[in-house]
């Protein structure tokens, strides 16, 4: 078996993440199971063609709702993890996560139901992480205090 590259950063199956571009800081589940990355919105508005905004919930358990624009990368036809195809709009924004700073595709969809208002799926986090699945939050505190990385001191740009 060989070493990891050592320019990957290993993580929990779940972390809080900061998306800097919208000013939003969210506990997300590390899906390697799911090819992309989603987040649970509302009240999606189409602005013209190339935009949209949306409102997203920062903390589970609160009212805190922050609007964002962002622009229309495409519409995809995904399959949940039931099996049900459904058409969402794809954006792109940063995420900081671990020190790294990366550009990151993310579908828009309604997870009110799920537990995990953001997931982080395999495209998102290629090249950049190892995950360790029997550890919640290696990389950031399990309650929210600051992002990590404050906590860390810093961050790396990953074009």
């Amino acid at each position: 078996m060989s070493e990891p590259a050592p320019e990957k950063v290993q993580i929990g199956w779940r972390e809080w993440i900061d998306l800097p571009e919208w000013g939003l800081h969210l506990k997300a589940k590390i899906d390697t199971g799911a090819r992309s990355s989603s987040l649970d919105v509302e009240n999606i508005e189409r602005l013209d063609d190339r935009r949209i905004r949306f409102d997203v919930h920062q903390l589970r358990k609160t009212d805190r709702v922050k609007t964002v624009e962002a622009e229309i990368l495409r519409e995809s036809k995904v399959r949940s993890s039931n099996g049900q195809t459904q058409k969402r709009f794809v954006v792109k924004t940063r995420i900081q996560l671990a020190g790294i700073e990366k550009d990151i595709h993310i579908t828009l969809s309604s997870r009110r139901a799920m537990l995990h208002r953001m997931l982080l799926g395999r495209e998102a986090l290629k090249d950049h992480f190892l995950i360790d699945a029997g550890v919640d939050h290696l990389v950031s505190p399990v309650k929210y205090k600051k992002s990590a990385t404050h906590a860390r001191g810093g961050k790396a740009n990953i074009k």
